[in-house]
């Protein structure tokens, strides 16, 4: 079975968001620094080059693949900032009406800039996500 190449590492959270070119994006990655970290308690940890991950969980699928993942993390890329909230968007749909501009993969939201959404909706989003990381669907 392949490895996960996203691994946690010992690289400087604040040295990775200092780096980051955009000063838009850089205001916006220290808010979910913040935002993040009181949700879930967790201090942030690079995992690989350019994810800052909150806490850890193990999961098992049926399959009998299983590993270690952070609880929700976020990075900026250039196009989006991409939140991770492993419980995926199912039974979320409430709350997606109402955040704001987005758009979503599996356990992807996708955010323009966070000037684009409600924060205490996306608090509440990232919670839930905290609360349940395997969602209800696995």
């Amino acid at each position: 079975m392949a490895e996960l190449k996203t691994r946690p590492g010992d690289a400087s959270v604040e040295s990775f968001v200092a780096s980051i070119a955009d000063e838009r994006r850089r205001q916006d990655s220290r808010a979910l620094l913040e935002l993040m970290s009181e949700v879930t308690g967790e201090s942030p940890r690079m995992w690989g080059e350019n994810i800052v991950g909150f806490g850890s969980y193990h999961y098992r699928y049926e399959s009998g693949r299983e590993g270690d993942w952070f609880l929700a993390g976020f990075s900026p890329r250039k196009q989006n900032l991409t939140l991770y909230l492993m419980s995926g968007f199912d039974g979320y749909d409430e709350l997606l009406a109402r955040l704001g501009k987005h758009k979503t993969g599996k356990a992807c939201l996708y955010l323009k800039g966070l000037e684009d959404v409600d924060r205490d909706v996306l608090r509440e989003l990232v919670r839930r996500s905290v609360e349940n990381p395997m969602g209800a669907a696995r």
